[in-house]
């Protein structure tokens, strides 16, 4: 049965507009991006040097190097990948266009796989299924956080000699069978984007285990420069540099670590609270005709970066589209992730992919929503979420 109209006037008033992934910034960042502007030291420092130990150390030792953005840090790995044009590497459907712009800007083909429907990761058989002789690497996406099948990833690499690149983007604290994400592979790289789990403002990284690895993403990433250029204007004296390659603009600055580095002391604390809206959510929502995400497998832990529901019209009564109308005109912001790759027309054109020939990752795209899911969110802006997705799902179911 319906519900009255007037169940359907905004749940909150329009200049209390909840923020989709709004962050939860505390006085330690502030207090520390105001000492690097009191420093004069605002480009690549000291403070990047900082995050990127500290970071290394939080991943386990690995090799870390701070870039500007994710898709600064998966381009990089994959031209530290050694790969050559025609080579291929296997990514998701389901996924940001920068995991398949990395590809192509690295001169190497993306060819692409369908998901697991439960999970929403890349499928193995499937990336089994697209290996051919140009392929030489994968490229897995931890979608909202949730690992992939990481043993047989691997397996499949080691095989077929493939490299493995995780685009980490959701899944800073992710972990599968006593692993960090971005440490099962050649390489890992994380996003602390203003959405993420831990957030820099814009900023990546790239983890890697081998030294020549990221000595040479260092470089590339600074304009090609030698190793530690940044230190040329230092209080040492002016260091002459040499260009040993052809790199590019992807840097990291000190005002973006000077948050990182307290981002990053906060991170159980800021998952124990994403966790517990996403149960608050759960127990909401156990009753609706909407398909909830799948519990975390055993083994691993989840990031709880997004909380995605599939809203199926013939189900709810509602078309995705318009319940995200809803959701805003309940001045509650949300997203999609994602359409899938195949549903753009820039890759249609140029790789004649068709949603059709990626049913699941289709089908996802097609019906996915998510809700806000940030460490920020107080206990009243969960309640509002829960009230207005109720009396939208209940009104037209």
């Amino acid at each position: 049965m319906k519900e009255d109209r007037k169940d359907l006037q905004p749940v909150r008033p329009s200049e209390r507009f909840l923020v989709f992934a709004a962050p939860a910034i505390e006085d330690a960042e502030i207090e520390e991006v105001v000492a690097s502007l009191k420093s004069g030291w605002l480009g690549s420092g000291p403070k990047v040097a900082r995050f990127e130990s500290d970071f290394s150390a939080y991943k386990g030792g690995l090799y870390a190097i701070a870039v500007n953005s994710c898709t600064a840090a998966l381009h990089l790995s994959l031209l530290a990948a050694n790969l050559q044009p025609g080579d291929e590497v296997i990514t998701t459907a389901l996924t940001f266009c920068s995991t398949v712009n990395a590809i192509i800007h690295s001169d190497a083909t993306p060819v692409l796989a369908d998901v697991e429907p439960e999970t929403m990761n890349i499928d193995p058989a499937q990336v089994e299924a697209k290996i051919t002789s140009k392929t030489k690497a994968i490229l897995p996406v931890h979608f909202a956080g949730r690992p992939c099948n990481m043993d047989a990833l691997c397996t499949i690499a080691e095989r077929y000699g493939l490299m493995v690149i995780e685009d980490c983007a959701h899944a800073i604290e992710t972990e599968y069978k006593g692993g960090k994400a971005g440490t099962f592979g050649d390489f890992g790289c994380f996003s602390f984007y203003v959405t993420k789990n831990i957030i820099t403002g814009e900023g990546g990284m790239v983890l890697t285990r081998r030294a020549e690895d990221a000595g040479r993403i260092k470089t590339l990433a600074l304009h090609g420069m030698s190793r530690d250029a940044w230190q040329r204007f230092g209080d040492e004296g002016y260091k002459h540099y040499y260009v040993v390659g052809c790199g590019f603009k992807y840097n990291m600055m000190d005002l973006q670590a000077a948050i990182g580095i307290h981002q990053l002391k906060r991170t159980d604390r800021l998952w124990h609270r994403r966790k517990a809206i996403w149960k608050s959510y759960d127990e909401a929502f156990t009753d609706l005709p909407l398909k909830l995400p799948a519990e975390p497998e055993p083994q691993t832990r989840h990031a709880y970066h997004l909380y995605t529901i599939l809203v199926d019209e013939t189900q709810t009564g509602i078309s995705r589209d318009d319940f995200l109308s809803a959701m805003t005109a309940h001045n509650i912001g949300v997203g999609v992730h994602y359409l899938s790759i195949p549903e753009h027309p820039y890759y249609q054109k140029s790789f004649g992919w068709k949603p059709d020939d990626f049913p699941k990752a289709k089908r996802i795209g097609r019906q996915t929503v998510s809700l806000p899911l940030s460490a920020k969110l107080s206990d009243e802006d969960v309640d509002d979420v829960i009230e207005a997705v109720g009396r939208i799902i209940k009104y037209y179911s």
